[in-house]
């Protein structure tokens, strides 16, 4: 049975969603069963027959308290069996009935046999009663008007009644106790009419009689004449209104009336008094206050020995109650539709022996696209709207449920009528009787379209992930800071470092292992660190594979923290940079190519240049000379001249140091250091270099000029490699010009992004017209007796600064050499 209760384990069962439904739906099937009760000792039996699909029971109880008073007017379990007399010694306040009765609250007894609340002598006179009692909840029985007494519901022993059950059995408690509300006011109001017909010889006489009657019936009472015009209204249906007696008669009750309900209850009122038979209406009545109530309108005629209508009498039943129980039945069966609706899940039930349909819900109709006009489908009809592909899968699965007893939980495909195709994900429970046999079978179908689209979806992005990865050469890792073990490691991780992602995630043990025995330390002390720092890992080791291959790794790591803000994991990436890392090496041998062949440029160079570098240095020693020998004349004569001989060598000394001068700038070209970098003036570079190249130039009639700009940053470089480059560019022009004379140019200005330009400039031959893209390759000379090697070194030294170099040819004759430095490697002075 679909009930929540469960027996023994003290869970709750499965309650598919239309059980709830269904259990509303037995609320109304009950309130129209109880309104046809007339007997009141039938009403255990009648609660029995409608809910014993939807609770585990054994026997209900029904306690009536006489009004402000703890004695019980009426106790029945079923016709035949009256329980009032087990309560003759129990004191009032420890009757279960009574604390549900005075407290208006639920009074549940998990288990009648150990619970200490139960008196004895209670439990003496139960079981003298043949009564089987394991769990029991009584629930009060309240009208808005009255509280009548308790309604008690007891099942079998290691039965567990869950929240929902006495919610559930406090609903019926409301129903029941408003049908013997009514019950009572009708029997009141039957043994009114019965006395208006016995003494209906003596109306006249017994009128005022009759009516104080009326007037104590605790409901709303009224009759009317034969043709229907209301002549009499009891008291409290007057206080009700806030009408006078005079207002109300003929048809002026009928202002009361909702403006909704007024047409309906005429036109039946007509009907019934061309009829002469009984009969019920529901509709609203307005209170004294404006507010609108729904009744039950009951009338009943009085006839004569003739069978003819002499008389009406009616009541006015408050069911407001039930009425607002309903609504709020609609309103959760529309709410459930809503839920269904938002979610695409549809509920269903088939029955256990014909295999047929017995409900769907709406979005099981558009779920699987079947009109609701057109009644249920089918079972065959539904299961041909399956995927052929999927339609074995799903009879083998329902067969397991329809044949064993068994859930069911399979998904599958279906094709709509339009041709689309849904994903379904459908379960189902047996529901069996109590004898074991199923009854039928409830399920739900949910649309989960999405969900496998986005699994598709997801399954590709970690293909593309897996792939971009391997052709990154990185790896993806996450790692357990608390527990010191890896989470996840990609399947690029495992190539990397050669393990077999078969043999499951290597501990951490085995990945210090795989790391060099001299990075090992270094590396682990780096891991430790950013957790305890809560900071980036940013580690490069090597690792040697069991192959004995070495390659470079790179790992980088992040802290992932708690809400505590302590790290519990660290995710990252490895790199393989091996490659790199033998690309840096190669490139660091070609740098040292590079110098080698710059120190040979210099030596050769510094070669062609002996002869203009030894009258260099002869000027100022010849000058250092001739002011030594004035300086013994003024010394060694007859009048001794000390001033003069001390200016003679001043000169002498100023002469030496510029000898030494010009001898440490060609030792510095000389030297064969590894590359130095220093704060260098662009400026006083290029003045250093026309005082060193000035007899060269004059050798060949060559005029020198400068046009330096002012203000120009410092550059952070290698001080004697721009020598070299500039030296180079300016001989090349020098020997452009050797057959011809003409002025050598040199300048410098700020470029833009504040990059420092140089330019040389001479009057010489000019490029090569057809070759003008292949000065600058190694080994390329318009020369004679060139190398080919002055302008690529030039070219290597300005491009491994940041910069670039370049040639233009002049409007005229001669070509411009030009070299930029950027401003990242600049600095101002």
């Amino acid at each position: 049975m679909p009930s929540l209760t469960k027996r023994g384990t003290g869970g709750r069962t499965y309650s598919p969603p239309q059980v709830a439904a269904r259990r509303y739906e037995a609320v109304l099937r009950l309130s129209e069963a109880l309104s046809q009760c007339r007997e009141p000792e039938d009403l255990t039996a009648i609660l029995a027959e409608e809910l014993r699909e939807f609770l585990t029971f054994l026997q209900f109880y029904i306690v009536l308290y006489t009004e402000n008073s703890d004695e019980v007017e009426w106790a029945v379990v079923e016709r035949g069996k009256k329980i009032a007399a087990t309560y003759a010694d129990v004191p009032v306040q420890e009757r279960p009935s009574w604390h549900a009765y005075k407290t208006q609250e639920p009074f549940h007894i998990r288990e009648w046999d150990t619970d200490e609340r139960v008196p004895a002598n209670l439990k003496k006179g139960v079981a003298a009663l043949g009564l089987e009692v394991g769990p029991l909840v009584f629930v009060p029985l309240t009208t808005p008007d009255r509280r009548l007494g308790a309604l008690g519901m007891s099942g079998p022993r290691g039965t567990v009644y869950t929240s929902e059950d006495v919610s559930f059995l406090q609903l019926i408690g409301r129903v029941v106790a408003l049908r013997i509300s009514d019950s009572l006011n009708l029997q009141q109001a039957e043994a009114a009419r019965l006395e208006l017909e016995l003494q209906n010889d003596r109306l006249q006489r017994t009128e005022r009689e009759l009516r104080e009657v009326i007037e104590t019936i605790p409901c709303l009472a009224w009759t009317a004449t034969a043709d229907g015009s209301a002549e009499f209204f009891n008291r409290r249906w007057l206080e009700y209104a806030g009408l006078t007696p005079h207002q109300a008669q003929g048809t002026g009750w009928t202002t009361t009336l909702h403006p909704s309900d007024l047409s309906g209850l005429v036109s039946y009122w007509q009907r019934i008094l061309a009829s002469g038979q009984p009969g019920e209406f529901e509709a609203r009545l307005r209170r004294f206050d404006g507010e609108y109530r729904w009744f039950l309108f009951r009338a009943t005629p009085r006839l004569d020995e003739n069978g003819k209508v002499v008389k009406w009498y009616g009541t006015n039943v408050d069911i407001e109650e039930r009425k607002q129980a309903e609504q709020d039945l609609r309103r959760s069966e529309a709410y459930l539709a809503e839920a269904q609706r938002l979610t695409q899940t549809g509920s269903c039930a088939i029955h256990g022996t014909s295999r047929e349909t017995s409900y769907w819900s709406e979005e099981m109709f558009r779920l699987f696209g079947f009109d609701p006009q057109q009644g249920l489908p089918r079972f065959e009809q539904w299961v041909q709207r399956i995927h052929p592909e999927d339609r074995d899968k799903f009879k083998l699965a329902s067969d397991r449920t329809l044949l064993q007893n068994l859930d069911c939980d399979v998904e599958f495909r279906i094709v709509k009528p339009d041709g689309t195709v849904r994903h379904i994900h459908g379960i189902g429970h047996p529901v069996l009787s109590p004898n074991g046999e199923l009854v039928q079978v409830v399920g739900t179908m949910v649309d989960i379209t999405e969900r496998i689209r986005a699994e598709e979806a997801l399954k590709r992005s970690e293909t593309y992930l897996a792939q971009a990865q391997r052709v990154a050469n990185m790896g993806s890792w996450v790692f357990d800071t608390i527990r010191m073990k890896p989470v996840h490691l990609s399947t690029e991780w495992h190539r990397l470092q050669d393990f077999d992602p078969k043999d499951g995630m290597p501990t951490w043990e085995q990945r210090l292992q795989r790391i060099h025995p001299a990075d090992r330390v270094r590396y682990e002390g780096a891991f430790k660190r950013a957790i305890a720092e809560k900071s980036d890992l940013d580690e490069e080791f090597r690792i040697l594979l069991p192959n004995s291959t070495v390659r470079y790794i790179r790992s980088l790591g992040h802290p992932v923290l708690d809400a505590f803000g302590e790290v519990t994991q660290m995710i990252g990436v490895i790199m393989d940079v091996t490659e790199s890392r033998q690309a840096e090496q190669e490139h660091e041998r070609l740098r040292q190519e590079l110098a080698h062949l710059s120190h040979l440029n210099r030596v050769s160079t510094i070669g062609e240049l002996t002869a203009s570098l030894a009258h260099e240095i002869k000027q100022p020693i010849g000058a250092a000379v001739t002011n030594a020998q004035a300086c013994l004349r003024f010394l060694d004569g007859d009048r001794l001249n000390l001033i003069e001989a001390r200016e003679a060598a001043l000169e002498m000394a100023n002469d030496a140091m510029r000898a030494a001068e010009i001898i440490d700038r060609v030792r510095s070209l000389y030297r064969k250091d590894s590359s130095h970098q220093e704060t260098v003036d662009v400026n006083e570079l290029i003045q250093e270099m026309i005082v060193m190249l000035r007899d060269e130039a004059n050798r060949h009639s060559v005029t020198t000029h400068t046009d330096l700009a002012e203000g120009l940053p410092n550059l952070i470089a290698d001080r004697v490699q721009l020598q070299q480059a500039l030296m180079n560019l300016m001989l090349n022009g020098i020997e452009a010009m050797r057959d011809t004379t003409g002025e050598l140019s040199v300048k410098s200005r700020l470029a833009e992004n504040c990059q420092v330009l140089v330019s040389v400039t001479d009057a010489g031959v000019g490029l090569p017209t057809e070759k003008t893209d292949q000065i600058f390759n190694a080994f390329f000379t318009t020369k004679p007796h060139g190398t080919g090697l002055g302008l690529a070194i030039t070219r290597s030294i300005i491009e491994s600064h940041g910069g670039r170099v370049w040639a233009t040819a002049n409007s005229v004759r001669g070509t411009t050499f030009h070299f930029m430095l950027p401003q990242r490697r600049a600095v101002h002075a």
